[in-house]
């Protein structure tokens, strides 16, 4: 069985496209936090998301850079020569769902997005830090 639950923050906002045959596919990548390792470093593993037919519409419309998501689907691993010449591997999950978790502020919009609609929402950071960006490999 081939099953991978992740909750993450977006690295960047979603892409959108549609492949020939019609469908859409949204593609982002989410940053999952791992607890501190003995240093006290946080430590973060950044997964590629592709979300397909109307789910991959919703994020794309409804998400924005930073915003928190679970994810469930199934995970394949890519390996592929990095432009230093090094052996380099990414980590793809092809989604099953998709949850927004950002929160909605006061306002009754979620933080970042004035468009957002999602059908769950969790209050505060429930054990996560949020990822920063000067912290990205990339």
């Amino acid at each position: 069985m081939n099953q991978i639950t992740v909750i993450g923050n977006l690295v960047r906002d979603p892409e959108l496209k549609t492949i020939p045959s019609g469908t859409s596919v949204c593609t982002f990548t989410i940053a999952v936090n791992r607890r501190r390792s003995g240093n006290g470093q946080p430590e973060a593993d950044f997964f590629r998301i592709s979300a397909w037919g109307q789910t991959g519409e919703n994020c794309a419309k409804y998400l924005v850079k930073g915003n928190k998501v679970a994810v469930v689907g199934t995970v394949s691993a890519n390996a592929f020569m990095g432009n230093d010449g090094q052996p380099r591997a990414s980590l793809e999950i092809s989604t099953v769902d998709v949850e927004f978790l950002t929160p909605k502020t006061s306002s009754g919009q979620a933080a970042g997005n004035s468009d957002y609609k999602a059908n769950s929402y969790t209050d505060g950071n429930n054990g996560f830090t949020e990822v920063e960006e000067a912290t990205l490999p990339f």
